[in-house]
Formats: structure tokens, sequence, C-alpha cells
């Protein structure tokens, strides 16, 4: 994710299994009437995906366990066993046969989440384990193809304390902080891009002699 592009994509699930309602998508569609605020000049779009391993990336899933908003810092390889909607699951569980074991976000989500530790009430928390389902899945593939400019939020499921409307101002303060994370550390890459660049010249010859 740049925080130079002009648009941002928001993703979330469509209905599975027993879950009729999937607080991804409910989430992200309050988010949409929000926007992402203090001015951004960023265009927001959102979509809604099936829960199906051959489909495009996803940013927003939904963990049926969770009672906080967690912040997936890499997507993992194999160990995907659990067919999805259409009974298909990744031949051997794995994503790539020849990929990496875990592939990390460029965006450090221990950061973010330091940053929004509460958001609205709702804890936020790093995690380092996405599931090992859809969302995981396409995660990696996401990583994998976007060189690591992707990520992924896990948020519970809709109840009386956690209805969609808070979920998406949720989300809204924490992709804001993912934005201010991406441009400090594009940042700090100049910065160290300019000092690597003067400490190679400082053994360069001036080309003039000197008597």
């Amino acid at each position: 994710m740049d925080s130079q592009s002009s648009c941002v994509v928001v993703t979330g699930f469509r209905p599975f299994r027993q879950h009729l309602v999937n607080s991804s998508w409910e989430a992200v569609k309050e988010l949409s009437k929000l926007g992402l605020g203090r001015d951004m000049e960023v265009e927001l779009r959102i979509l809604q995906l099936p829960v199906d391993y051959r489909e495009l990336v996803v940013h927003v899933g939904m963990d049926p366990t969770a009672k906080a908003i967690f912040l997936e810092q890499c997507g993992k390889n194999w160990g995907y066993r659990d067919a999805n909607i259409r009974g298909f699951h990744p031949e051997r569980g794995v994503c790539l046969p020849d990929g990496p074991e875990v592939i990390a976000s460029g965006v450090s989500m221990r950061a973010v989440s330091r940053r929004a530790a509460v958001v609205e009430g709702v804890e936020v928390a790093f995690s380092r384990d996405a599931g090992r389902y859809v969302c995981d899945y396409t995660y990696y593939l996401s990583l994998h193809h976007g060189n690591g400019c992707a990520v992924l939020v896990h948020v519970p499921p809709l109840s009386p304390s956690l209805p969609a409307s808070l979920l998406g101002k949720a989300l809204q303060v924490i992709i804001q902080e993912m934005l201010e994370e991406t441009e400090k550390a594009r940042s700090q890459r100049l910065v160290h891009r300019k000092l690597s660049l003067c400490d190679s010249r400082q053994g360069e010859p001036t080309g003039r002699l000197l008597l």
C-alpha cells in the first residue's frame, strides 16, 4: 500500500458457513459512508469477495471467535486443510508450492496496533497467525504478488456491543494509522538511501589534481 496512491481499496467477505451476516463486509460498508477523513485526498473503494480460495485479495475478514480487532502481520504458505463454501481446498494445503513459508506485510502491524490499541472501545491487537483459511490464503497471495504491499485486518462478529457502525469507525482509524506508518517507513527509506549515497561518494576521486 503506497501512501502516494490516489486510491485505497478495502475488501470484505460474503456470508459463509453458518454466518449469514459477515461483519467484515458490514464494517467495510460503514467505512465507505464515513470515508477516510482527515481531508485525505485518497479515493476509497470497497469490494465484496466470496469466501473462496480461488478469488482475489482480502484486506478485511471476520474471525468468528475474536473479541478484538486483529492486525495480521503475515500470511502463511501451508496448512490450508479446511474446505471453503464450495468444498474446495488447495492441493496439499499449500498456496504456492515453491513459495516462502511466510511473507510479511511491508506495514508494521505491531507499530499500528501500539498507536491504535483501543479504537471506539474495541481492543486492537497484533497477530502473526491469520488462521489458515481463505483470509490467510488470499493474504499470502496478495503479499506474494504485491511485494508485501497488502494488509489484513480481522474483525469480530457483529453483536449488540459491536455493531457495524462501530467497526466501521474502528477501520477508519486503523487505516489512517496504516497510511501514516507507510509514509513514515517510506521517509525512513529515503533518508537511508541518501546516507548510503553520501557514504559511497566519500571515497570517489574528485577528478582534480591537487599540487
